[in-house]
């Protein structure tokens, strides 16, 4: 099933584009490495982001076990996080972090071309 941001967004290159990329703290570098340790199978986590919620678009993360020549992989402290190139422009220089908000735990994505989120922080828009 695609996505439905691929059905708007032409085909881009690595090799035409340059991005400030994504960033990792190291809270997040340790939660995606103990995740690896649980499963060995995982390579990393993906990153990526469909049309959703009251602000337009939503953040999905999924175990990566296979790699993907359509992505660009980050690195810290070897923990991989992976995006799909059709994701970049939405997301690009976001830093993912690891963080405690009351009793739960969860991965918090600090993205820089955010302008508006929706009050529950499902969703956001640029």
């Amino acid at each position: 099933m695609k996505n439905d941001i691929t059905k708007n967004i032409h085909y881009i290159s690595k090799k035409h584009v340059s991005w400030n990329g994504l960033t990792l703290t190291d809270a997040a570098a340790q939660q995606i490495l103990h995740l690896k340790n649980k499963d060995p199978n995982i390579l990393g986590l993906k990153v990526t982001i469909k049309k959703s919620g009251c602000a337009g678009f939503t953040y999905l993360m999924d175990k990566v076990i296979s790699l993907d020549d359509n992505s660009l992989m980050y690195e810290h402290n070897g923990a991989k996080l992976f995006v799909p190139l059709y994701a970049m422009p939405f997301i690009d220089g976001t830093e993912l972090d690891y963080v405690r908000e009351g009793l739960n735990y969860m991965f918090k994505f600090n993205n820089p071309q955010a302008q508006h989120s929706c009050g529950c922080g499902e969703s956001f828009s640029i």
